[in-house]
């Protein structure tokens, strides 16, 4: 019998656990930290052996196939230890969970709107009737929707971190939304490297799969100069009509393969032109399976935004109140800006990750009336602004920042919590900062 150890508890670890026990595995899970008890639960209750607080060598290095999670860098020395055995396979969670499934797997990744997009392309797929699951980076891994599931489609949100360690893994359908900076500690800084991962996506695509991607993106399409082109590309532009397959003019998206359609933009829910690409990218993929017009149309209008990301919580006194938690990074914050209208007081702060401010200097020039600052130290965020936006509020609790926001706002203002930055100094995570948000909101 086969020996499988899996490096990490969280929700593909034993997502991975599960699966490989119901196809007769000899599984063991090794985590470097505590395991979390809804996650122990599972594996005492299917009897899987693990351990917690450290990772035997002598358990690992003797497996057939090692499952990295993708939360494990590929630097630590036990990754580095098992790279070195030819006689193991090292593979990621997405990679052993394909080796199960018949499903049509539609995959998406980039830096930015990748829940979005997946979550977009989920509810078109479901509401027209299809047998068709969601999971991946977002909610459940993918190793327990094949499990649970006999899934006709599979709709996958992908990090580059899951990317790194497939073999087979190929999708049906690839996304690739944008390549901006990011997790680049991870790649010795070079962003290249780091761009290059996300095309991993595409490697084993033959000529019957489609990668669809934004034209826009000066990044994608230099990659695109320097390797193969198996899969049938679909572009989604902005600004370029006549290259392109899909694009958007003033007042509606065009579709033209393999059926030509139009979808009004005023019919669109979502706020700012990143999810007017989100959104041609997922009518892109819908048309590709030959999803009815009108199901596309009605998918797109009835989407609901994902929690965290420019979620619409409540109007009081004329000031609407968005969360934007999920803005981790400047790209994102970038778009989050960018997409309002109205006169925003900028709630922004947290553990910072290297950010370059100067970025978005110019649009909260155009765009901010105010900034309140919400982290232990605020200092950089401070120096960067405080030539440009007259008024500035430092605060440390989510409490403090809510109230300073709602008091500065007026009518048809936006207060807008996009923080660019990770959210470990006060919170648990950006989820914790989000929901504190919104509560403290309806506390006004």
């Amino acid at each position: 019998m086969r020996k499988i150890v899996i490096l990490g508890s969280g929700e593909s670890g034993v997502g991975a656990a599960l699966l490989a026990k119901k196809n007769g595995y000899t599984v063991f899970v090794s985590d470097k930290k505590e395991i979390k008890s809804n996650y122990k639960n599972k594996l005492v209750s299917n009897e899987i052996d693990f351990e917690e607080n450290q990772h035997s060598e002598e358990i690992i290095l003797n497996a057939d196939i090692v499952i990295k999670s993708p939360g494990i860098s590929k630097n630590t020395p036990i990754i580095k230890q098992i790279q070195k055995r030819k006689n193991i396979e090292l593979i990621s969670e997405i990679e052993w969970a394909s080796r199960f499934t018949q499903a049509k797997i539609i995959a998406i990744t980039g830096t930015n709107g990748k829940t979005t997009t997946a979550s977009l392309i989920h509810h078109i797929l479901f509401n027209a009737g299809l047998n068709v699951g969601l999971g991946g980076n977002i909610g459940n891994s993918f190793s327990e929707l094949v499990l649970e599931n006999n899934y006709d489609y599979l709709v996958i949100e992908v990090s580059n971190f899951q990317l790194e360690d497939i073999k087979t893994f190929k999708p049906f359908i690839s996304v690739l939304l944008n390549i901006t900076p990011d997790h680049l500690d991870e790649y010795n800084y070079e962003f290249e490297a780091y761009a290059k991962s996300k095309f991993k996506i595409k490697e084993n695509q033959t000529k019957s799969d489609f990668f669809v991607y934004n034209f826009d993106d000066e990044t994608i399409k230099n990659i695109m100069k320097t390797i193969d082109k198996e899969a049938f590309e679909i572009g989604f532009s902005l600004i370029e009509e006549s290259k392109t397959k899909t694009f958007a003019s003033e007042k509606n998206i065009h579709i033209n393969f393999p059926d030509a359609m139009e979808i009004p933009i005023s019919s669109l829910p979502l706020i700012g032109k990143h999810n007017l690409y989100n959104s041609m990218a997922a009518a892109t993929a819908a048309n590709i399976l030959k999803v009815k017009k009108e199901s596309i149309r009605n998918g797109l209008a009835t989407f609901e935004a994902v929690e965290h990301r420019l979620e619409k919580v409540l109007t009081i006194q004329g000031i609407d109140f968005i969360n934007d938690s999920k803005a981790t990074n400047i790209n994102s914050t970038y778009y989050a800006l960018e997409g309002m209208t109205q006169k925003i007081i900028w709630i922004v702060g947290g553990q910072d990750k290297g950010n370059n401010y100067d970025e978005l200097l110019d649009l909260a020039k155009k765009k901010v009336k105010a900034i309140v600052c919400l982290g232990l130290d605020n200092s950089k965020i401070v120096k960067a602004f405080e030539n440009s936006i007259d008024v500035i509020i430092e605060t440390n609790n989510m409490k403090d920042a809510v109230t300073s926001a709602y008091n500065l706002g007026e009518k048809g203002d936006v207060v807008l919590l996009s923080p660019c930055c990770a959210s470990f100094d006060l919170f648990k995570n950006y989820e914790d900062r989000g929901i504190q948000f919104k509560q403290m909101v309806k506390n006004l």
